[in-house]
């Protein structure tokens, strides 16, 4: 269990004795009258006991746990403040019973996803050839390790005869968009057509505008499929798409319409899974068993559920930054019109473009007259979601082309959004945002090898929580640290993604190292069951 950096205050998860708060390291054991007594009480244990993590439970219950136990220990990682019962109650056992059972429950769900999926057979992609290096030699990156294992792990599942069915998890910016573009020409090259469904129109717009730049030099056709076109347009698509004209289609849930058939579905690519509505997973779901799918998801999962899943789900990490990325330099202070203007004039003096982060649609008219104001050379837009899509969508061609200089935005800005000319956010109010919100919006600008910045401004008043949350930010400076960041929102979150909403009550009562333990054997276990 990693146990380095323990803080004083943390959360500690002990197998039998259940979560306790620790409280720090102690050499002596206080109450014992000698050392005799300490020494024959771990004796069973044969080691040289001179120090024990201390743990306190309820009504001040302490445990002393020796050095070389840590195997009994793993932190608590969970969304709410965890429950501490007293020692020795029988609370936590009946509290690991109950989530073992739920855990099961879990295990043969997926167990017969699984089955299912080995009994739909295709006939197995031919090998790489020509066209499958022209568009990798298009790329115009090196390409990371983890990126180069995860276009592997899609090439190997394409030669096998039963359906794909893979997650690429991996930290805003990474490169997993890359990953879908390849194995979607893969199948496009065997005859089959590709669907890459997105939750928003301005991602399926940016998707569909950045791949056709890519697949200018290949005679593949694609197409962008969603409310924002004219029905006659949408009735040329989905005609071309039953016809077999159209290769790829890129759409918004518009592409899951029951008026919409192709030809010869082969892949399905779904960008940001968790955030489609449950009657679009269901439909996701049915079409699920007979096609590959390829899912992308921006929260990271933790390695102890990778760990714990990988047995049964195919999940491809992608943890390195790309080549030349520079970490976002990260500043946290109070409100200031100097900051804000120095900001944005800094930006702007070297061609750049800037987000600003302000939240609230009643006032953004206002705030937008205000950095007009401090900053009148600036050309200024707005983006929320109350815009017709069709503005939306106009204003960030419009940025994206850079007549914009400065976005005034909500969080709208969170998903997908990829500007490489973008380099500076400053967020108005960073109180109001969550840790994991505040680390993807982040992670929308540094996208390219220049130095990228970050302002999360506050007001006159801070609480405890915030200023902890602003914290684990600016501790989370380093790249990747999607993994880091006192990872509990987010990997929590990433946890809930992938095992469904209603698991992550069962991650909070026992936290998720725990949990991923228990799930992990239950799968093991069954599936030595039904071998």
């Amino acid at each position: 269990s990693d146990l380095k950096g323990l803080k004083t205050g943390d959360y500690l998860v002990h197998l039998d004795h259940g979560v306790g708060r620790f409280t720090g390291f102690s050499s002596t054991v206080s109450g014992l009258p000698d050392m005799e007594k300490e020494k024959s009480q771990h004796a069973e244990y044969d080691i040289p006991y001179t120090k024990y993590y201390v743990l306190e439970y309820a009504q001040g219950d302490k445990l002393y746990v020796p050095f070389g136990l840590e195997r009994k220990l793993s932190r608590y990682i969970g969304f709410v403040e965890p429950k501490i019962s007293r020692l020795g109650s029988t609370i936590w056992q009946r509290v690991k019973r109950k989530v073992k059972e739920e855990a099961e429950k879990l295990a043969k769900e997926l167990l017969e996803i699984y089955a299912k999926r080995e009994i739909t057979p295709r006939p197995p992609y031919s090998p790489e050839d020509e066209i499958d290096w022209q568009i990798s030699s298009s790329f115009q990156y090196e390409e990371t390790p983890d990126q180069i294992q995860a276009i592997e792990d899609i090439k190997k599942d394409l030669e096998k005869t039963e359906p794909m069915d893979r997650i690429i998890c991996g930290d805003v910016g990474f490169g997993k968009t890359e990953i879908a573009l390849r194995a979607m020409v893969r199948v496009v090259k065997n005859n089959y057509q590709v669907a890459m469904i997105c939750p928003t129109t301005i991602l399926a717009n940016q998707h569909f505008q950045n791949f056709k730049e890519r697949f200018k030099i290949l005679p593949i056709k694609i197409a962008l499929l969603s409310r924002l076109q004219s029905k006659k347009e949408q009735k040329d698509v989905i005609n071309n798409l039953r016809e077999g004209k159209i290769d790829i289609v890129i759409g918004t849930h518009r592409i899951l319409s029951t008026d919409v058939e192709f030809k010869n579905l082969g892949l399905l690519v779904i960008d940001d899974e968790q955030r489609f509505g449950v009657r679009q997973k269901e439909k996701l779901k049915k079409i699920r068993s007979s096609i590959d799918v390829l899912s992308l998801s921006a929260t990271p999962i933790p390695r102890t559920l990778y760990l714990a899943l990988s047995s049964l789900k195919n999940i491809s990490l992608i943890q390195t930054p790309p080549e030349g990325r520079i970490p976002i330099k990260t500043y946290i202070a109070p409100w200031s019109e100097k900051v804000i203007t120095e900001a944005i004039k800094k930006e702007l003096g070297r061609g750049g473009q800037v987000y600003y982060l302000h939240n609230r649609v009643e006032t953004i008219e206002v705030t937008k007259s205000f950095l007009q104001k401090i900053v009148p050379e600036a050309k200024i837009g707005i983006a929320h979601g109350r815009l017709k899509e069709g503005e939306l969508v106009k204003v960030m061609v419009d940025f994206q082309s850079k007549s914009i200089d400065v976005l005034v935005a909500t969080t709208i800005i969170e998903n997908g959004l990829d500007l490489p000319n973008v380099n500076t956010l400053i967020v108005a109010d960073a109180t109001k945002l969550g840790l994991a919100q505040a680390y993807q919006i982040r992670g929308r600008i540094g996208r390219s090898h220049i130095q990228a910045f970050a302002y999360f401004l506050y007001g006159s008043h801070l609480t405890d929580k915030a200023k902890m949350r602003l914290n684990a930010l600016k501790e989370a400076e380093e790249l990747g640290s999607g993994y880091k960041i006192a990872l509990k929102d987010l990997e929590i979150r990433g946890a809930g993604n992938i095992l469904g909403k209603e698991q992550s009550g069962n991650i909070n009562q026992v936290g998720l190292n725990l949990y991923c333990q228990m799930l992990s054997e239950v799968i093991e276990k069954t599936k030595r069951g039904s071998a």
